[in-house]
């Protein structure tokens, strides 16, 4: 079998493909985390991402490469979630450039849309590091340009680039020395290889079932009419077999799930459609009606339309204020927090559920604001708001980068909405870095991280990136933490309680703290953030 070049049908086929491998194998990626937390989420992320995309792919019906190419690319950009979930969007964004305007793809134009491709999603992270997604996607690339010139077969080409892809991924660990302690290869290196193997599947001629129903779809098909009649009536005697038959065949022409039959003495009917009052009379030539019932299915999507544009109408009549904040928050602590603080939007989202770049979009856009300040609160979400604030075009949007949910607080805190955007701006990202922020929970496996062996069910501190502190006992855990981060300047302790953290064990913790730190002011806040038992901060 040899294949020299992919029209768009195949290109959208093997796309499907690819998507359907990652999501296949996301629980392993997830399991790839290097930190043995209860939230990896790097397959999740990458799986959303392609699949917001595979689902405008999959709606295209005989679509040329343009179209595919968009849905591709947009699809992604907005779906995506997470660090590599929007590395993978950008690999695809610049690999899409390329190929856009072809009719058919051959290895040239396939090896010309790779080095775009790795070219794009560099540009779109400030500190590339090695060892990851990256520079997995930079050796398909320097294979690809080395493969260019030997074969004009896509199959032998493609089969050549997702070898290199593989064989790199197994020498992460070796460029990443946390990688190698924790015993597993990059994740996001792992999710890109099983999206390339997924297209070298389909195009090699593997049975794949390439089927892609998205919710939205069952919800069109469920609701495609809007009433719902329901009915009962007796008979005529000059009613006929004839005549019933009809009337049932009416019922199918105009509507779904048609019911029409005997129950007693009377006759039961029941029909989806738009037009009941034509069935209705239909029914009546043949008898008389006891009880009918008609129901708007779409009644609450109707309301929500018109509580819509009404709010709209009311947004436009409102001037814009000069400038609001989203806040991505986790926990009904934390978001009440957030809230009470003037955040004007809270996207709910944090470590173990990373909101798409199509939710910040849409959050940004609530908010009437001439300028928005996003607060990510998570170093994962950072590049998706970032990407988010590429593609709005009608309000400044500045993403502050605050990696943990005490350093969005404390921004907030220091937010001043009479001041600038500018001003604000720098005002935040310098009470940012004064705040020094842990977070405790316990490891899901056995590993060695940070010179530290770890047990499953250890309690674990972990701030700044790190693990600083691992017991077995959580009290232990917290406190030798905190005694980490407390330094000669520090003025206060701030413990959220998570959603797990009980109440008296919580009463008992924070009495350790303040004996312990008797010159340092101590607070305790209901974060209900679930997960991590408390997120501590010291400023």
């Amino acid at each position: 079998m040899e294949i020299n070049t992919i029209d768009a049908a195949q290109l959208s086929k093997a796309f499907l493909a690819a998507a359907k491998n990652l999501e296949a194998n996301k629980d392993r990626i997830n399991e790839l985390n290097v930190f043995p937390v209860p939230d990896g989420d790097t397959g999740t992320n990458m799986t959303m991402t392609i699949m917001a995309a595979a689902k405008e792919v999959a709606d295209l019906v005989n679509p040329d490469m343009h179209a595919v190419c968009k849905a591709i690319s947009s699809g992604s950009l907005r779906g995506a979630r997470g660090n590599s979930g929007v590395i993978l969007s950008q690999l695809f964004r610049g690999f899409t450039k390329v190929i856009k305007k072809e009719e058919s793809l051959n290895v040239d134009i396939l090896c010309e849309a790779a080095q775009r491709a790795v070219e794009t999603a560099y540009k779109a992270v400030m500190q590339p590091k090695e060892g990851t997604i990256l520079t997995v996607a930079r050796a398909g690339a320097d294979k690809a340009l080395e493969l260019c010139d030997t074969t004009d077969d896509i199959l032998v080409y493609l089969e050549g680039i997702v070898q290199e892809c593989e064989l790199v991924l197994q020498k992460t660990p070796d460029m990443l020395p946390v990688l190698k302690e924790a015993g597993v290869v990059d994740s996001g290196g792992e999710g890109l290889c099983k999206v390339l193997e997924g297209a070298y599947a389909y195009l090699s001629g593997k049975e794949i079932d390439l089927s892609i129903v998205s919710d939205e779809k069952k919800e069109e098909k469920k609701s495609r009419f809007t009433y719902q009649l329901d009915f009962t009536m007796a008979l005529s005697d000059k009613s006929t077999h004839a005549e019933r038959n009809e009337l049932r065949q009416l019922m199918k022409s105009f509507g779904d799930g048609a019911y029409f039959e005997k129950e007693g003495v009377t006759y039961t009917g029941r029909v989806t459609t738009d037009d009941p009052g034509r069935i209705l009379t239909k029914a009546l030539k043949s008898g008389t009606m006891t009880q009918i019932s008609i129901t708007n299915l779409k009644a609450d999507e109707i309301l929500a339309k018109i509580k819509k544009d009404s709010d709209a109408k009311e947004k436009k009549a409102e001037p814009a204020k000069p400038i609001g904040v989203v806040a991505v928050s986790i926990g009904e602590g934390m978001n009440k927090i957030f809230s009470e603080l003037g955040a004007d939007y809270i996207i709910e989202g944090g470590q173990t559920m990373n909101p798409s770049t199509e939710d910040i979009l849409k959050a940004v856009d609530k908010v009437n604001a001439e300028a928005v300040i996003v607060l990510p609160n998570n170093k994962n979400i950072i590049l998706s708001a970032n990407q988010a604030s590429e593609l709005v075009k009608d309000k400044k949007v500045i993403v502050l980068p605050t990696v943990t949910l005490p350093q969005g607080i404390s921004a907030l805190i220091n937010f001043v909405p009479d001041q600038s955007p500018e001003d604000n701006e720098e005002r935040m990202k310098e009470e940012i870095a004064l705040v020094k922020s842990g977070e405790v929970t316990y490891a899901v496996r056995d590993t060695a991280i940070d010179g530290k062996e770890i047990k499953k069910g250890d309690y674990m501190g972990i701030a700044d990136g790190g693990i600083l502190e691992v017991d077995e006992d959580i009290d232990n855990a917290v406190l030798a933490m905190i005694d980490k981060m407390v330094d000669e300047d520090s003025a206060l302790i701030s413990l959220y309680a998570g959603a797990d953290a009980k109440k008296k064990d919580t009463k008992k913790l924070l009495d350790k703290i303040t004996k312990k730190y008797p010159e340092i002011e101590v607070e305790l806040q209901d974060g209900g953030q679930p997960v991590y038992y408390y997120v501590v901060s010291v400023e």
